[in-house]
């Protein structure tokens, strides 16, 4: 029997893969979209749509002029408008949604950011942190926006303005960038940072060991160097800028 109506957790479930998998992956032959279909009772070209009218929405691919489908539903205009708003409850539940349908459950995260929380908060701080880090690495295609490794393993999904300066930002990938461990070690102690044009800016303070080969591959030769532009979930500008004011060292 055809199956019209989209339920929230359905739309929820679309949202969080559309955020999983890389935009050039989204295809009703795609092992994981035919796999979830499946369990939700849709056809993978109906899940594969649905993601597709996810990515109509995204500025950031319209910017580019590629995206998804020219029209879409309701449903999905509101999981976006909910998640813009506010990512942090949408990302939540989309992580509830996975685990309760799909039977998903997450890697344990050893370590959370510093400060109390009790037992719920700490389920739903593991639930961000996942979202975000499969959203981050995901539209960047999984290779670091500085030198461009993809190393899966040596990944980062980095947040510009830092986990315990905002609360509101904590799951929303456009206060992420995707990083080598390397080089968000070097971003999150003001060591790299990004202008205005997003270019690579370098501190000062890296001419003290410029001798030092790794200084000078790993940092200095990134000045003026642009950043990689992410699939989805562009950077925020404001974030950048945060960034460059409070944590670059000049």
């Amino acid at each position: 029997m055809a199956r019209d109506n989209w339920q929230r957790d359905e739309l929820l479930i679309a949202f969080n893969l559309y955020c999983e998998i890389p935009f050039p992956q989204i295809s009703a032959r795609n092992p994981k979209i035919i796999h979830v279909a499946e369990i939700i009772g849709r056809s993978a070209n109906a899940l594969s749509m649905k993601l597709g009218n996810f990515a109509r929405l995204d500025p950031a691919l319209q910017s580019r002029g590629v995206g998804g489908l020219s029209h879409g539903g309701k449903g999905e205009v509101e999981i976006w408008e909910e998640f813009s708003e506010r990512p942090e409850p949408l990302a939540i539940e989309s992580e509830e949604a996975r685990k309760k349908i799909l039977s998903i459950e997450e890697p344990t995260i050893p370590e959370l950011p510093e400060g109390p929380t009790d037992t719920l908060r700490s389920v739903h701080v593991r639930m961000v942190q996942a979202f975000f880090r499969r959203t981050v690495l995901s539209g960047y295609n999984f290779s670091c926006c500085f030198c461009g490794l993809g190393m899966s393993d040596m990944l980062v999904a980095s947040h510009i303005i830092p986990w315990s300066v905002s609360v509101e930002l904590r799951a929303d990938p456009r206060n992420g960038i995707a990083l080598c461990a390397f080089h968000d070690r070097a971003f999150d102690r003001g060591i790299l940072g990004v202008d205005e044009t997003r270019h690579i800016i370098v501190s000062s303070i890296v001419a003290i060991p410029s001798d030092n080969q790794l200084a000078q591959v790993g940092l200095l030769a990134l000045a003026d160097q642009p950043i990689k532009p992410a699939d989805r979930f562009q950077a925020d500008p404001e974030s950048f800028a945060f960034h460059r004011n409070n944590i670059f060292k000049q």
